[in-house]
């Protein structure tokens, strides 16, 4: 480690991916979004991602999977997928004690018993600090967001459990191809995906029906902290949504904003203007985001909270340490 962990506490990223090789390679995260690895960040393992952790100071990462996956394998791959990586990240937890945790993958959770038989698994036997969701399960006409009653199983069981949910965008192209190679998906959709997600918990009332469950939006919620109001005005005055306008705000103020490809001073700006201080915490997007990116978003944030220690505290860590306890205990993961 670079810093003296006894004395000064180091960061917890939210927003660090499991990313085994054979997935960066097989185009799960690539050829299907338009994003592309360079050669030489192909090669991810649990130590190439403790190296970068030490290098930013970060003690602890918890690892998710993004998205849809199983809707890109083949068919007879999809059914032990989750259980597959979740164990592994598992594996990864303790080979490294202390240094990661983990945001169980839920089997596409259309198929409830699935998803809840996965759920139970990671939280009893697993230990999972909590598990991942995307925003959209399946395409056109079989799309289904996460407000949809047929998820509802699944968040009355997270509700039980006061479950902790990271809500990362889909990577969703939208009905036009991409303007550029330089705003490939990851870039000009699943932050708005992300919003979307966010924005269909709060107008389906899920948000408020299920209050327990504590959601971690990525990417400081896309565009959520600015299209919010939108949101509230137009559902209530416009479209006789059930919730006031000030009812639909107040429950995206109960969403968790992190960091990720999104610590800059305008979007902090927004974020301490809409959330409360101890609902902002730190992520990277590693590897998905190679290390000269996350460190360049992670030193803004050093920066814009430079004259506000006790601030930079809550962000990097302290936050954290509410969300998640055993942080703090010293126990490995």
């Amino acid at each position: 480690m670079t810093h003296d962990n006894a004395t000064t506490p180091g960061r917890i990223d939210f927003h660090h991916h499991f990313m085994p090789s054979s997935m960066l390679t097989s185009g799960l995260f690539g050829d299907t979004s338009g994003w592309k690895f360079k050669e030489d960040e192909s090669a991810w393992s649990p130590q190439v991602s403790v190296d970068f952790m030490d290098r930013l100071q970060i003690d602890t990462a918890i690892l998710s999977v993004p998205n849809d996956i199983e809707s890109r394998l083949p068919e007879n791959k999809r059914h032990h997928f989750a259980r597959e990586v979740n164990t592994l990240s598992r594996q990864a937890a303790d080979d490294h004690p202390g240094r990661f945790g983990l945001f169980a993958h839920l089997p596409t959770p259309t198929d409830t018993d699935a998803a809840l038989e996965e759920l139970t698994y990671a939280f009893d036997v697993l230990g999972a600090d909590g598990i991942t969701l995307t925003n959209v399960y399946g395409t056109g006409d079989q799309a289904r967001s996460l407000g949809d009653p047929i998820f509802e199983p699944l968040w009355a069981e997270l509700d039980r459990r006061n479950a902790l949910v990271f809500l990362h965008g889909e990577q969703t192209p939208g009905s036009n191809r991409a303007p550029s190679r330089f705003l490939p998906t990851p870039i000009s959709e699943t932050p708005n995906e992300t919003y979307k997600g966010a924005a269909d918990l709060v107008t389906s009332g899920r948000k408020r029906q299920y209050p327990n469950v504590r959601i971690v939006l990525s990417h400081s919620g896309g565009s959520t902290p600015y299209l919010a109001a939108r949101v509230a005005a137009l559902c209530a005055f416009h479209l006789d949504c059930e919730l006031t306008a000030d009812e639909i705000l107040e429950d995206f103020r109960t969403f968790y904003y992190e960091t990720a490809l999104s610590g800059f001073e305008t979007n902090l700006v927004a974020l301490e203007n809409f959330v409360a201080p101890d609902h902002i915490l730190f992520g990277t997007d590693f590897p998905a985001a190679n290390p000269r990116t996350a460190s360049w978003f992670t030193d803004n944030v050093d920066t814009y909270f430079a004259d506000r220690p006790t601030m930079l505290a809550q962000v990097m860590h302290d936050n954290a340490y509410r969300l998640l306890p055993r942080l703090t205990a010293g126990t490995p993961t």
